[in-house]
């Protein structure tokens, strides 16, 4: 269908050309990207989030460690294991999976990731060098989410864009990065009255939100793009934050769940760790 934004496929031809580099890399240097993939507890969405990492990372010709830690790890031993892969060369890139057991410090995990390997843009170091314009990672869902919308040759510079959901995860820093683009931007979040408001004046669309089906094809302005971030299981099946039916009666795009955002943003965590193994290893492709 036309009006669909083909995650999948942007992921497949992009995976392929990470394939291709990895396996020049290998050829001139003798050395791999790797990824190392960190689950504490026994949450069982993220495990299965891991394996998809390590399968796409075996696809690609990546070294890849899974390092699967007890409910009840301790901090000071999910330290230890973040030190000694901030010192390994073999390790390009660290992946945290959230969220963590009680008892172990958010901040204090994201913290101690090195600045070099951080590839998924968490520790506060990363998000200070974001804001303040500095070249730096940028977290992979706010990255697929943009490289989709800048793939459909939309001029984004003078848009008027919403975003929905203020997170320092997604809502934040996708919003920071189409103010790049010279794009006008609103934040709307649980507390803004009156939502369909600033939807209906948006040109484009982008809900990471975690709530599904919030957004109505009658809170859109007609030809409105749409790229839906939220992920959101009902009654067993995946669903975005998008009405998708009715959206897709009043839009001129929209991304899919599943198929949308979520296949390129697992492409984007392998796209920053050839970047971070280029960077560490001081090579050129």
């Amino acid at each position: 269908m036309k009006k669909i934004i083909d995650g999948r496929k942007m992921s497949k031809d992009l995976l392929e050309e990470i394939k291709t580099k990895t396996q020049g890399l290998k050829d001139k240097y003798n050395k791999t990207p790797g990824l190392a993939v960190v689950l504490i507890g026994d949450d069982k969405a993220s495990g299965v989030y891991a394996n998809n990492i390590i399968k796409k990372c075996d696809a690609v010709g990546f070294f890849s460690e899974k390092h699967s830690l007890e409910q009840n790890t301790t901090e000071n031993e999910a330290l230890d294991l973040l030190d000694k892969l901030n010192n390994d060369e073999k390790i390009s890139g660290i992946l945290i999976q959230f969220p963590l057991p009680k008892g172990i410090n958010e901040n204090k995990i994201k913290s101690y990731i090195s600045d070099k390997k951080d590839v998924d843009g968490i520790n506060p170091l990363t998000a200070g060098k974001l804001y303040s314009g500095l070249n730096t990672f940028i977290p992979c869902t706010p990255k697929a989410a943009v490289k989709l919308l800048k793939s459909t040759g939309v001029e984004l510079r003078g848009k008027n864009i919403v975003v929905i959901g203020r997170s320092n995860i997604v809502g934040r820093p996708v919003a920071e990065l189409l103010l790049k683009e010279n794009a006008t931007i609103t934040i709307c979040h649980s507390k803004t009255t009156n939502l369909e408001e600033h939807t209906k004046k948006a040109d484009i669309v982008v809900s990471a939100v975690g709530y599904p089906n919030l957004l109505k094809g009658h809170m859109l302005k007609d030809g409105a793009i749409v790229i839906d971030v939220g992920t959101n299981v009902v009654d067993g099946k995946l669903v975005g934050d998008t009405e998708f039916d009715s959206a897709l009666e009043k839009v001129s795009l929209i991304t899919p769940v599943p198929g949308g955002v979520g296949p390129v943003t697992i492409t984007m965590l392998l796209e920053n760790t050839l970047e971070a193994f280029l960077k560490q290893w001081e090579l050129e492709l």
